[in-house]
């Protein structure tokens, strides 16, 4: 049975008990009188109540106590007592046990509507996906369901439709929406060599792709998994609300036999004025907020993370955010691009790249490819005697000249002062040179350069906003290093650092207070394991992300300073609540025993129970507001 069908029962049950005590004042009672009240409270003990009791004996049994110790020892005892009332014909207080029911039932309603809100939202999410795919078979377009689908199948996907599983596009051209998965609005142009996700929406053109991952090795799955692990992980501070509870509920019923005892045997009140004190002071005194504190903040933060493409793994991260003060990055695909660009053309840009491009369309070395994205003009030169030189260039006899295109040795006489100027300045910002010329004359320079991410300068500033140190950890060299971390804003730069050797600089940067490693590659997965907080990128190696606390799904840089923030202030939360928590029990256990009953404060166990209950919704309320918070490093994006 649910806790929200034994929440109604009980409800249903306790209306006449409500009505009852209206009446009272006014001379007037229930039909049956003591007798229908015994048949309404037994009903709900026996129904409502029952999992209590059950759930505070299998403690007992195992040396624990727990919240519903609370519940079952004060519901029982105004039960049994309100029993021995009614036989020596004395008042009775049925109505007692069935209201507090009712209210510990409310907050667990509150609580279950929470994790319900939390678990809708991650069924949406696995809900994204589409029912079927259009896999090519023999050459013919089949309709299949998406379990059938295999990896290396090759899949057709018309505008309007939604992209079947993960893949890799082999012909067409279109754009796609991926707002459902990484929360950017602006639609993503795709062709042949691109990734595409599973669950985005195809748009404009038909696209043909083959399938790289599908079921649960698919993005989409992948953060729903992550989804749900992380909101169904313990943040360590949980323990203390565990400890508390193994403290706090001994020393409550201590706290209550002792409060009989003063008003029964010092203040000579009746046994039952003095139970009826001691009945409130053990229901006021159930830490449900304190149960709640952590969870509700934990489902609400990991929510709205994952919302803005962000995947917190667990309750442990958040901690350990919270203590970050230094956050480190890879260089190559974290802080650039990790694809090397044009940046500088010295002379004629068109006869220049025109010279280069036909060359190097020939050669298979990496700055070939910086140098045919960079040319936009379509050429007619024919090259003929191409010859790749190792390590200086490449050579040939472009429409009849002979043309070289690399280091200044490729030339005959010595290499122009002028030129040579030029060379020596662009090298010392950090960029790979080249000369073209024909025969002995050099017509130009061609710099290439891995260039920053349009975000990662942002996302620096942002980071330092927070507060935080930035160090840079790469194998390149230091002047690349130095350069691209000046134009960043990075603090400090860990240059010429083997791949193995990268987790010992986090070991050494955390002993100056915890650190967060950014990084993509199998190469960082050390680092990221090594560090006290690992952000992988989304767009980075299994490995990596694997190793990685937290995942940026978005592979935007900017997200790094919104995850720390963002994770901060879901560990704040969790904090100001347990302290509203803990504050709410201080105040309400004196005024339960009795203490102010002189100046007209009292709680009745009913009564107790209600403050109790709305102290669970403080607390879940709260942890709903974090929705709300404002963020610093927040932009504006579109979900879906």
């Amino acid at each position: 049975m649910t806790v929200l069908t034994r929440f109604i029962i009980s409800v249903v049950l306790s209306l006449p008990l409500l009505a009852n005590m209206i009446l009272m004042p006014f001379g007037g009672h229930l039909p049956g009188g003591a007798w229908t009240q015994l048949v309404l409270t037994t009903l709900i003990m026996l129904i409502s109540a029952k999992p209590f009791i059950h759930t505070s004996w299998a403690a007992f049994k195992n040396h624990h106590a727990n919240m519903d110790t609370l519940v079952a020892i004060g519901t029982t005892t105004a039960y049994v007592y309100s029993l021995f009332a009614m036989a020596t014909n004395r008042p009775v207080f049925f109505e007692s046990a069935a209201f507090v029911t009712t209210f510990v039932l409310l907050g667990q309603v509150f609580e279950e509507r929470m994790r319900n809100n939390a678990s809708d939202a991650v069924a949406k999410l696995g809900n994204l996906q589409a029912k079927t795919a259009t896999v090519i078979k023999d050459g013919q377009p089949i309709r299949i369901p998406l379990a059938e689908v295999q990896v290396g199948d090759l899949i057709q996907v018309k505008p309007g439709e939604k992209i079947a599983v993960d893949g890799t596009v082999v012909d067409g051209t279109s754009t796609v929406n991926e707002a459902m998965v990484t929360g950017e609005s602006m639609p993503v142009t795709k062709q042949a060599g691109d990734k595409v996700i599973g669950a985005t929406i195809n748009q404009t053109g038909t696209l043909t792709f083959k399938a790289d991952k599908v079921g649960d090795d698919t993005l989409l799955a992948q953060i729903v998994e992550l989804v749900k692990k992380a909101q169904n992980s313990h943040a360590p501070i949980q323990k203390l609300t565990d400890q508390v509870s193994d403290i706090f509920v001994p020393v409550v019923l201590i706290v209550a036999i002792l409060t009989f005892e003063i008003w029964y045997n010092f203040l000579y009140v009746s046994f039952a004025t003095a139970l009826i004190y001691a009945v409130a002071v053990v229901v006021i005194a159930c830490p449900c907020a304190l149960g709640l504190a952590t969870p509700t903040a934990l489902m609400v933060g990991t929510g709205r993370s994952a919302k803005l493409g962000i995947l917190i793994k667990n309750g442990d991260v958040l901690e350990a955010v919270n203590r970050v003060k230094t956050v480190a990055f890879d260089k190559t695909g974290t802080i650039t691009t990790g694809q090397p660009q044009v940046v500088d053309v010295i002379g004629d840009r068109q006869v220049v790249l025109g010279l280069a491009a036909a060359l190097e369309a020939k050669s298979e070395h990496p700055l070939a490819q910086a140098i045919l994205a960079a040319n936009d003009r379509s050429s007619d030169l024919t090259v003929t005697n191409f010859q790749a030189i190792q390590g200086q260039g490449v050579t040939g006899t472009v429409n009849g000249q002979p043309t070289w295109v690399g280091s200044p040795t490729l030339m005959a006489q010595p290499f122009p002062e002028k030129w040579q100027s030029e060379m020596d300045r662009l090298t010392g910002e950090a960029k790979t040179v080249v000369a073209v010329g024909q025969g002995d004359q050099v017509l130009g320079l061609i710099a290439i350069q891995d260039t920053p991410k349009v975000t990662s300068k942002e996302a620096i500033a942002d980071l330092k906003q927070l507060g935080l140190s930035t160090v840079m950890v790469t194998g390149d060299n230091q002047a690349v290093a130095e350069a691209i971390a000046k134009e960043v804003g990075i603090d400090r730069v860990v240059a010429n650092v083997l791949p193995a050797d990268k987790a010992a600089v986090v070991e050494d940067l955390q002993k100056q207070g915890s650190v967060a490693f950014v990084g993509d590659g199998i190469n960082d997965a050390p680092a990221l394991t090594t560090a006290d907080v690992g952000i992988a990128m989304g767009s980075g190696t299994d490995i990596a992300i694997d190793a990685g606390g937290i995942v940026l799904v978005k592979n935007d840089l900017r997200d790094v300073p919104l995850a720390i923030e963002l994770s901060k202030k879901t560990f704040n939360r969790i904090k100001l609540n347990l302290f509203w928590a803990f504050i709410y029990n201080v105040i309400g256990l004196p005024i339960a025993a009795g203490l102010f009953v002189g100046v007209g404060l009292a709680l009745s166990p009913e009564l107790a129970g209600l403050a109790m209950a709305f102290s669970s919704l403080s607390v879940v309320t709260s942890s709903v507001l974090l929705n709300r918070t404002p963020l610093k490093t927040e932009r504006q994006v579109v979900m879906n």
